[in-house]
């Protein structure tokens, strides 16, 4: 008897390429496709000038940020993403965050990903930085920090 699987194949690191407006990045991708052209300019720059806070960085240290799950979806398009994303991944490397319990999830204009995961989170701006334990959504940070600075927005979602 056979069994067919009914596992959805997921595919990584969609790039279209748009006459309007160029390439852009769509569902789920790597951390490597970052430093690809033409992404790897404006990544590597907000990267490189972003100062994190260092007792943020030494709370969400201590708070355990690395159990937790965290879903980001961002526009390739997006000035907001642009900044903001490579900051994201700064501290998160400082921390030594698992590569494995990050989701990147690319959408275009519309803010829609190819496999709809959008719909799920209630997308409606970008960048959108989810926190998850078991599962279930402890918050968020929508566009912009409230604090002016992602890993003090982190530290605020983990303590509440």
């Amino acid at each position: 008897m056979a069994l067919n699987s009914c596992a959805q194949k997921v595919i990584i690191n969609r790039e279209i390429d748009t006459p309007e407006y160029g390439k852009m990045l769509l569902g789920n991708q790597s951390l490597d496709q970052f430093q690809k052209e033409p992404y790897k300019a404006w990544y590597d720059e907000n990267y490189t000038i972003y100062p994190i806070d260092k007792t943020a960085l030494e709370g969400l240290k201590k708070e355990k940020i690395n159990s937790y799950n965290i879903i980001v979806f961002l526009g390739t398009w997006c000035g907001d993403s642009k900044r903001n994303f490579p900051r994201l991944i700064k501290i998160l490397e400082e921390t030594k965050f698992p590569e494995s319990k990050l989701q990147i999830i690319g959408v275009n204009r519309q803010k829609q990903a190819p496999d709809g995961e959008e719909v799920k989170y209630n997308i409606t701006h970008v960048p959108t930085i989810i926190l998850e334990k078991y599962g279930k959504e402890i918050g968020r940070i929508t566009e912009e920090p409230e604090t002016g600075f992602i890993e003090k927005d982190l530290l605020n979602i983990i303590k509440k």
